[in-house]
């Protein structure tokens, strides 16, 4: 093989191997391009998603109001609570004293 059969065949095979590498490419590009219809998918899913979390951060603002409501409503019940129990012990220890002062002018 001399210089010029050499030169040719290196051509050849770096023609065949620039040729293999473009198919290649051109086949991933082929195969991994997104369509439109995958972009207008992925905004619908995206825009879903930024709905879903609206409605979360409304739910937990609503919960966290609901909760403080709550709180508040149960401390007040609590303290009416405790206002009745004192008036009702202060009203059974009148009520006692007055059975003892009935008892004692009935025997007296």
């Amino acid at each position: 093989m001399n210089r010029t059969e050499f030169i040719i065949a290196t051509a050849v095979i770096l023609f065949v191997a620039f040729a293999l590498g473009w198919f290649a490419s051109w086949l991933v590009n082929r195969f991994t391009r997104v369509t439109k219809a995958e972009i207008g998918e992925l905004d619908r899913m995206a825009q879903a998603l930024h709905e879903a979390e609206e409605t979360r951060d409304q739910s937990i603002t609503y919960m966290q109001q609901r909760e403080a409501e709550m709180t508040n409503q149960l401390s007040q019940t609590e303290a009416e609570l405790r206002a009745a129990m004192d008036g009702l012990r202060d009203a059974r220890q009148e009520a006692e004293e007055l059975r003892a002062y009935v008892e004692r002018q009935n025997a007296g």
